[in-house]
């Protein structure tokens, strides 16, 4: 989703009358909070859109999102593609890949009863932002979605502090929430009281199957954040695994996604003598993200660490028809049915890695019909309206006395 364009003041009046409406029935007010939201990219930033699409679109509901402005210090207001109100507050700072505002509290318990909030959503693990919201909802449900196993990185220093906030600090905040959401089995949320699974979802009207795998350009894509604060993403793997390809001369390795660690990936693609065979797009435009997920032969996702809960970029792929490889790792094993849709290999592995590659680039059969395999793997587990459709249920579950539309016979307007 995009933004609309959004007013530095504070229309605090106005934008509450655009969450609420005019003469509209008993409606409820959801408000989705998360840290990163669209235009800003990620799975759980996507994630996050789908729900609030969802709660729009819903007779008996209506959404307001609450996130963090990424490019000043100021509260901006505006609406996404599906005229959903979003709410940036404004960051003080940035710790690794985390906002932080310390009027936050303060800021929110200012929106959520001017908005007349009756449920909250909130989303992490990026600390901060969603912790704030459970922490003060008063009397309202809250229900935290929570992304991601272990943060832990690998630096000494800051696991040190990942592993206290996940040991002290991240129970209380689950002991205060009404429902948990885990988005797999590896999420730390997984297996608390009162939580339930609800994973990533792809629009497969939007991801379509391209061409038979093995009829596409011999190109092995990766798509992803290339951030320093996210190095388990393993690119430098990848990187150094695709040397061992080159008994393979037409195939390419094609890099999609920006950050600050692009200077660092180039760099060492051109000390490894790989850059005439290495292509780094950058951030694409939407549609040509889709483009080039139809267009690969193969799909890749290297990651290191627990920290990759789902893999968000394997499902999409999957529903273009692509045949993908991914790391036994956190929640890829729970996306990628083995030896069907697609291939693991152990993490950080970079001979398994290249031998994976190798064996879809060179076997086409194989390719295809793991790729047709993915496509009906993703419709039939991954589609998004039904897994909304049970984020619906579950706040209508937190408000029993909020009538049902659909039996009442309630309509927008």
């Amino acid at each position: 989703m995009k933004n609309a364009q959004e007013h530095q003041s504070d229309p605090t009046a106005e934008t509450a009358d655009r969450v609420h409406g005019r003469n509209r029935g008993p409606v409820r007010t959801v408000a989705i909070v998360a840290p990163y939201y669209p235009p800003h990219i990620g799975g759980s930033e996507n994630y996050a859109a789908q729900v609030a699409r969802a709660v729009a679109d819903d007779p008996a509901m209506r959404a307001v999102v609450i996130t963090s402005n990424t490019t000043g210090r100021r509260t901006t207001f505006g609406v996404d593609a599906g005229d959903v109100p979003v709410i940036r507050l404004g960051t003080w700072a940035r710790l690794s890949n985390t906002p932080v505002n310390p009027l936050w509290p303060m800021q929110l318990r200012h929106w959520l009863r001017l908005l007349k909030v009756d449920v909250i959503n909130a989303h992490a693990p990026v600390p901060g932002l969603g912790d704030l919201a459970v922490a003060v909802s008063g009397p309202r449900p809250a229900v935290l979605t929570y992304h991601a196993g272990s943060m832990s990185k690998g630096r000494k220093n800051v696991d040190r502090a990942i592993r206290w906030y996940e040991r002290h600090i991240l129970p209380r905040v689950f002991s205060r929430t009404r429902a948990l959401v885990a988005v797999s089995p590896v999420s730390l949320a997984f297996g608390r009281p009162g939580a339930v699974v609800i994973t990533p979802g792809v629009d497969v009207d939007r991801f379509t199957p391209g061409p038979p795998a093995s009829t596409r350009p011999r190109t092995v894509v990766y798509v992803g954040r290339m951030l320093r604060a996210s190095s388990e993403k393993g690119i430098d793997v990848l990187l150094r695994a695709f040397v061992s390809l080159a008994e393979l001369p037409d195939v390419r390795l094609r890099l999609v996604g920006g950050g600050d660690a692009l200077p660092d990936h180039v760099a060492l693609a051109e000390q490894l003598g790989i850059t005439d065979r290495v292509e780094f797009t950058g951030e694409i435009p939407d549609a040509d993200l889709v483009t080039a997920m139809q267009n690969a032969a193969v799909l890749v996702l290297p990651s290191l660490s627990e920290v990759e809960c789902f893999g968000m970029v394997l499902a999409e792929a999957m529903a273009c028809g692509t045949p993908v490889v991914g790391s036994d790792v956190g929640g890829i094993p729970h996306v990628i049915a083995p030896g069907a849709t697609g291939l693991l290999v152990p993490p950080g592995d970079t001979d398994a890695l290249a031998g994976a590659c190798r064996r879809l680039l060179q076997d086409g059969d194989l390719a295809d019909r793991m790729g047709a395999a993915g496509r009906q793997r993703v419709v039939e587990h991954f589609a998004w309206p039904s897994l909304t459709g049970r984020y619906l249920q579950l706040f209508r579950s937190l408000l029993p006395e909020a009538p049902d539309p659909r039996e009442k016979g309630a309509g927008k307007g």
